[in-house]
């Protein structure tokens, strides 16, 4: 632990001459922290690995904060790639049982600012808790939050800190540890502050309740909702030519659709969308679930100008193993019924990239896309003379020996993926000893890509090849709701009203049910996202399956254990990493006035 003072920064003299209200944010003390972990969630087995803050009062620094914590476990290589942070780094450093008492101690009084504030504020409060500690009364502002409201893509393509440290002209440059990220978030908040206070931002409170502001042309437009009923359901905005500029979905459709005429809208774009409505309509809906469903159809069949999400369903891509005498991976954009392998889909095509990349470094089939027979002759490629490929070509390989390894591939793609877990993760260990971490984080994406791409196919396939599954849900009004799935799609939806037989009413429900023909290989009848949104809803606490034709089973092994890691590495890098993709906290800046 260290404590120094460093020289205040210029900028925040522009917030000098407030005089107004409320607390004013030149008398408050803001101690700005960062964290660095083992992991995504406290609560799954993620432990502290450092604490840095920096306290801050009218622009001066007062006091910085700065340790090591020893997490009693290994910290894995994907986080020690991240961080820089190695297993012998920690092995000195104080334990979380004496590093949050000296922090609290530090920060005591203080405003609590944080990038993403959500999870350092999180991963504080449940060690305060299993330490029986109580938890100071902070306020906290998320320096993330805020830049979402202020920020414009001319300012910084996204609201990762380490575009806004560039945008901002901060003299530290965010590199995943503590310390380093606090400094950054200071000189971040700062600048945001300096933009507030151009907007009448001059108090604590005025901060906390930033939005946009209203024009007066959207409050004009309040009666658009007035036709919409208090249920639950679909709405679509319409310009003055019936076309369909948004599709939203709300448990209650005209209180929703209120909200963009008042304070409540933040997002700039949705300010510039309803000033060119003439029309609202709504579609209600028996569930909540209906409704999401109903909204990816609506969005997929007229691809709204200001929808970003879910518009072109069609724009996928698959790695396929090929049914032929040489079996091979190949990229591809569609799945054809033709009985062979099928991993995805990708929402992607660098995604399947990073995917197919990460299978070829573990299982050395051809990669050559050439057709020839089973007993071919021709000269090796520059693969099979590197020792990447079993070179079937030239008869290096007996035909029974090549099977083995696509026996072996499949089996990764559909049941277990240990054996490119293994191998990718002996790669990256070899590359971060020799300090390549660079190269071990293309691996690592690359790994990540395999496994999601696994889980997302292993899931999808087995609620797609049950003909039906029906099954309901107590809600929290005491009414069951009960949905019929088909191949993976919603057949139907309905709730049983009050008094009724409820078998009787399942039994006609399903009886009226959309027919639903199967997809070839792993796709739904459906598109993917609605699938999983079904597949959500089925997973929830509360449900109870009614019926299921067919088997609804996900293998033991399966991809999906291996989830909770990779999660946790995206959920640390979103807030630092400027060429993730840009739809994660995205700029929602004011509209022109």
């Amino acid at each position: 632990m260290s404590t120094a003072v460093q020289s205040a920064p210029p900028r925040w003299e522009s917030q000098r001459t407030f005089d107004e209200l409320g607390r004013p944010l030149r008398e408050l003390t803001f101690c700005v922290v960062d964290l660095e972990t083992t992991g995504g969630s406290a609560q799954g087995g993620s432990r502290i690995t450092e604490i840095g803050a920096v306290k801050v009062r009218g622009g001066e620094v007062l006091g910085e904060f700065q340790t090591l914590v020893n997490p009693h476990t290994e910290i894995p290589a994907f986080i020690a790639v991240l961080t820089g942070i190695s297993n012998s780094m920690v092995a000195d450093a104080p334990p979380i049982e004496s590093a949050l008492p000296a922090f609290l101690e530090f920060a005591a009084g203080c405003v609590l600012v944080a990038h993403n504030a959500p999870f350092d504020v999180g991963f504080l409060r449940y060690f305060a808790e299993e330490q029986g500690r109580p938890w100071p009364p902070f306020e906290v502002l998320d320096t993330a939050r805020l830049a979402r409201r202020v920020i414009t893509r001319d300012d910084a393509p996204n609201c990762k800190l380490s575009s806004l440290a560039r945008a901002f002209g901060s003299a530290t440059t965010p590199n995943h540890r503590a310390l380093s990220d606090a400094r950054a978030t200071v000189d971040v908040l700062h600048g945001l502050m300096e933009r507030l206070g151009g907007l009448g931002v001059h108090t604590l409170e005025e901060l906390q309740t930033f939005s946009s502001r209203v024009t007066t042309a959207q409050r004009r437009k309040r009666h658009l909702a007035e036709a919409l009923p208090h249920a639950p359901g679909v709405y679509l905005f319409r310009d003055d030519r019936a076309r369909v500029l948004y599709v939203g979905t709300s448990g209650d459709l005209r209180t929703r659709v209120r909200s963009y005429f008042t304070a409540s809208e933040t997002r700039s774009r949705m300010g510039e969308m309803v000033g060119l409505a003439a029309e609202v309509t709504g579609i209600e809906c028996a569930t909540a679930l209906e409704a999401e469903v109903r909204e990816l159809r609506l969005i997929a069949e007229h691809k709204p100008r200001y929808n970003r999400r879910s518009r072109f369903p069609e724009k996928v891509h698959f790695v396929k193993l090929t049914r032929e005498p040489w079996p091979r991976l190949s990229l591809v954009r569609r799945v054809l019924d033709d009985e062979a392998d099928y991993l995805g889909p990708f929402s992607s095509k660098k995604a399947a990239e990073k995917c197919l990349a990460a299978l070829h470094e573990t299982f050395p089939v051809r990669q050559c896309s050439d057709r020839f027979g089973r007993s071919p002759a021709r000269t090796p490629c520059v693969l099979a003379e590197m020792n990447r490929c079993l070179s079937p070509c030239d008869g290096s390989v007996d035909h029974d020996a090549y099977a083995e390894v696509v026996r072996q591939l499949r089996d990764t793609l559909l049941r277990r993926p240990d054996e490119v877990v293994e191998a990718v993760n002996r790669r990256m260990a070899l590359l971060a000893d020799d300090e390549r971490f660079e190269e071990a984080g293309v691996h690592r994406d690359r790994l990540a890509a395999f496994i999601r791409a696994a889980a997302r196919t292993q899931r999808l396939t087995a609620l797609t090849r049950c003909p039906e599954v029906v099954a309901a849900r107590r809600d929290d009004d005491g009414r069951w709701a009960v949905h019929v799935v088909r191949h993976g799609r919603l057949a139907a939806a309905g709730v049983i009203p009050p008094g009724a037989d409820a078998h009787r009413y399942v039994a006609d429900l399903r009886a009226s049910a959309e027919t639903v023909s199967p997809g070839p290989g792993p796709v739904p009848a459906a598109s993917a996202e609605e699938t999983e949104r079904v597949l959500r809803w089925l997973e929830s606490p509360g449900v109870r399956l009614v019926a299921v034709e067919g088997e609804w089973t996900c293998p033991v092994g399966g991809a999906t254990r291996h989830l909770a890691l990779h999660d946790a590495v995206a959920a640390s890098r979103s807030t630092l990493v400027p060429f993730a993709e840009r739809r994660d906290l995205a700029p929602a800046h004011q509209p022109a006035r």
